[in-house]
């Protein structure tokens, strides 16, 4: 059983920058391909980035390349979303999340419960 705890959510003005974390259990998470996906409202949930287990493959959804930076830090078990020159759009919950296996899409085995990140105008 993997927990993924979210943090670092909240009220930030338009091209500000707010910097996610993601603390997972686990004694293997260096082994975890992880990722950052948001649920704007009236919405469906979207893929934002994702970072394999050494950190050295990293991939993210045009909208947001150039402007956040998915890192982790394995000795602490954290994974980060560094998100520069918000915008309204980038207004959403977002959650972090564990592929289930080695592969890009195999799909993800566990979640977070999301922290709200909301991008006033």
């Amino acid at each position: 059983q993997v927990q993924l705890v979210e943090s670092g959510g909240g009220l930030v003005q338009a091209g500000g920058s707010l910097t996610l974390s993601c603390a997972a259990s686990g004694r293997t998470f260096s082994n975890y391909r992880m990722a950052w996906f948001r649920n704007a409202p009236g919405k469906e949930r979207e893929f934002v980035a994702a970072i394999s287990g050494s950190g050295g493959s990293t991939y993210y959804d045009d909208s947001v390349k150039g402007r956040f930076t998915i890192s982790r830090d394995n000795a602490k078990n954290t994974v980060f979303l560094q998100m520069n020159s918000l915008k309204p759009e980038d207004t959403a919950v977002y959650f972090c999340a564990k592929y289930r296996g080695v592969n890009w899409d195999d799909g993800m085995d566990y979640w977070g419960k999301g922290t709200l990140v909301t991008v006033s105008s």
